[in-house]
């Protein structure tokens, strides 16, 4: 199999190797539309014949998945769960039934890391490689504005890029098979823990009588960046947080105290901020005297 690497959004046309995507919901189908307008029209199948219909530049699905590997090179699965990927992997007409030696296959679906090891080694019996690779954010799937989060050998990565790098705006190779997903999943605890602090300082910033929309007003003009997100776990990594955790755990306590005493006079419950206040020193790095 003949490989280029290329820059994102480079035009490659004809040139190999050539793409597959399985699965033509809004993250497989947006990855083909970015594949098709990058040039590297791909073949694709979906259990509904009528799936590419509204993909701009993505032809109408084949037969099988077994039909996609026949003429593929690189096997994007984009399916829902761990179920309908060994289906579509390893099923009568799945994609190992019309794999040659030599195809990478990559996983765009979040499932367990021990399903990737579990379909990474099943493929390998089979001479196909296989990458698990988290993707984010779903939405900018057909504006190739998607960061691609690889985990496999790195010679497989380097064969796949030239795929990759058609339909993502950043690559990021984290490790072996299963890291990409281990990150991505570590990233999915970040959005939905976010979600539920939001959820419950909007819950008390209202039930005190302020607008919701007020504290929404004051977080965008106060961090427009969203930077303080992560700040403190950088200053941590770049080893200059420490001198400083005991003085930010002594104000975590204080000032969710001062925000469970609220709750408290408004008959509210704050699980989230109840665990971070008991867990502060731990969240802060304080309780080792290490940054980690």
């Amino acid at each position: 199999m003949s490989v280029q690497t290329v820059s994102p959004g480079q035009s490659l046309e004809s040139a190999a190797p050539r793409a597959g995507v399985i699965g033509l919901g809004m993250i497989g189908g947006g990855v083909a539309v970015s594949l098709a307008r990058s040039g590297r029209v791909p073949t694709v199948y979906d259990i509904r014949p009528d799936a590419a219909d509204k993909l701009a530049g993505v032809p109408a699905p084949v037969a099988s998945p077994a039909e996609v590997a026949r003429a593929s090179d690189v096997v994007l699965v984009a399916v829902v769960d761990a179920d309908q990927a060994r289906s579509v992997l390893f099923g009568e007409n799945g994609v190992l039934a019309g794999a040659e030696p030599g195809l990478i296959v990559v996983l765009l679906s979040t499932v367990a890391v021990p399903v990737v090891h579990e379909l990474a080694e099943a493929c390998a019996k089979a001479g196909v490689s296989l990458l698990d690779c988290g993707v984010t954010p779903g939405d900018k799937a057909a504006e190739n504005g998607l960061v691609a989060i690889l985990g496999g050998e790195e010679s497989t990565v380097e064969r796949a890029m030239p795929v990759l790098t058609d339909f993502a705006k950043r690559v990021v190779h984290c490790g072996p098979v299963g890291a990409g997903m281990a990150t991505k999943i570590a990233r999915n605890v970040i959005t939905y823990g976010s979600w539920r602090a939001v959820h419950e300082a909007t819950t008390l910033a209202g039930a005190a009588g302020v607008d919701p929309e007020k504290l929404i007003t004051v977080i965008e003009e106060a961090d427009p960046e969203g930077a303080t997100l992560l700040s403190w776990q950088r200053q941590r990594l770049a080893g200059i947080a420490q001198p400083l955790a005991a003085q930010v755990v002594r104000l975590l306590d204080k000032d969710l105290a001062a925000a469970q005493e609220l709750a408290a006079q408004l008959g509210l419950t704050l699980p989230l901020a109840d665990v971070t206040r008991a867990h502060g020193a731990e969240t802060i790095g304080a309780e080792s005297g290490k940054d980690a």
